[in-house]
């Protein structure tokens, strides 16, 4: 199921935010790791986005 942009974008800067906050290094690798995986799903999402709209035109 395709998830909305939107909430991936907040998500990412949600999880970038508490990577920042963090005093814990587990804690920030692991939010760090939650905003890159919203980053390649972001990534993927402009990529099929772009795809399409190049079949469009």
């Amino acid at each position: 199921m395709e998830k909305d942009v939107n909430y991936l974008l907040h998500r990412q800067q949600i999880a970038m935010a508490l990577a920042q906050a963090s005093r814990s290094v587990e804690v920030r690798a692991a939010y760090s790791g939650l905003a890159k995986g919203y980053t390649d799903q972001i990534v993927a999402y402009r990529r099929e986005n772009e795809r399409l709209m190049a079949r469009a035109f």
